[in-house]
């Protein structure tokens, strides 16, 4: 009888374990669906849920309450509505931005609801000396989406994508995880598409990473779309929501969606 009730008693307290465990994930993801279904957000960007998962991908990521999160180039601010609820008086987040004028979107946020989106924190990206900067090893999360390509592409400086990652790896607490989202080029494709079609290789992202000394974790096909054969004339702007064509097949450009996107996590060690 005694062995029986020991044996109960250890599967019992397993199972408790068990559970505290399996709420652990539960509890984030009810946080980041409340932050997801923020009043706040706009219409028009929660219209487009469909398309960017955001629910899916920043649990991917390991996104949580608490965390030191920094966005870089949040433009419009389209995941800042949903970082900026999740972040508000249990987190930090940040705001890494080409100055003066990448800081417009977000401001605009703050002016609409100081509440929710007042404490975000605005930081030079790329940063250049004089400027303010994300504090080295400060953040728990560095989150960027859609943004490897134009660094890819370049302006007037050239290519930049080195500079880029090795200022976001100084950004990370060691652990501290990257997510990166971004259209996919085809591994099949010439490099030189990578330079004006506004798609690149997951391959040239995970070198990029790799040589900031970055760790791949794992990717993620939350946000693929087979429909994408990524040949456009006009580069990922044929499609929505750009529809650099405007009327011109807009329905056929409607009915395949937004690009094929990479989803990426890496880990800084």
């Amino acid at each position: 009888m005694r062995q029986t009730l020991t044996v109960l008693g250890l599967l019992t307290t397993a199972i408790a374990v068990a559970s505290v465990a399996a709420g652990e994930p539960r509890t984030q993801r009810h946080a980041l669906q409340d932050a997801v279904s923020a009043a706040t957000r706009t219409p028009s960007n929660v219209a487009r849920d469909e398309y960017r998962h955001p629910l899916e991908t920043l649990s991917f990521f390991g996104v949580k309450p608490g965390d030191t999160v920094v966005e870089i180039w949040p433009g419009g601010g389209w995941y800042t509505e949903i970082l900026g609820p999740l972040t508000a008086g249990k987190g930090a987040l940040w705001a890494a931005v080409p100055l003066p004028n990448g800081v417009k979107g977000v401001q605009a946020l703050q002016a609409k609801d100081a509440k929710a989106y007042g404490h975000v924190k605005f930081a030079a990206f790329p940063w250049s000396e004089g400027q303010p900067k994300v504090p080295d090893g400060s953040a728990d999360v560095v989150l960027t989406f859609r943004n490897v390509h134009n660094w890819r592409m370049g302006n007037q400086e050239g290519d930049y994508s080195p500079k880029a990652f090795a200022q976001m790896f100084a950004m990370l607490k060691p652990g501290g995880v990257l997510g990166i989202e971004d259209h996919r080029l085809p591994e099949s494709a010439s490099a030189e598409r990578e330079k004006s079609s506004g798609y690149i290789k997951v391959s040239t992202v995970r070198r990029l990473a790799e040589q900031a000394g970055f760790k791949f974790v794992a990717s993620s096909e939350v946000n693929a779309n087979p429909k994408d054969t990524t040949e456009w004339a006009n580069g990922v702007w044929t499609l929505p929501p750009t529809y650099q064509l405007k009327d011109v097949d807009r329905a056929k450009y409607a009915a395949i969606g937004e690009s094929d996107r990479m989803t990426l996590k890496f880990r800084k060690p």
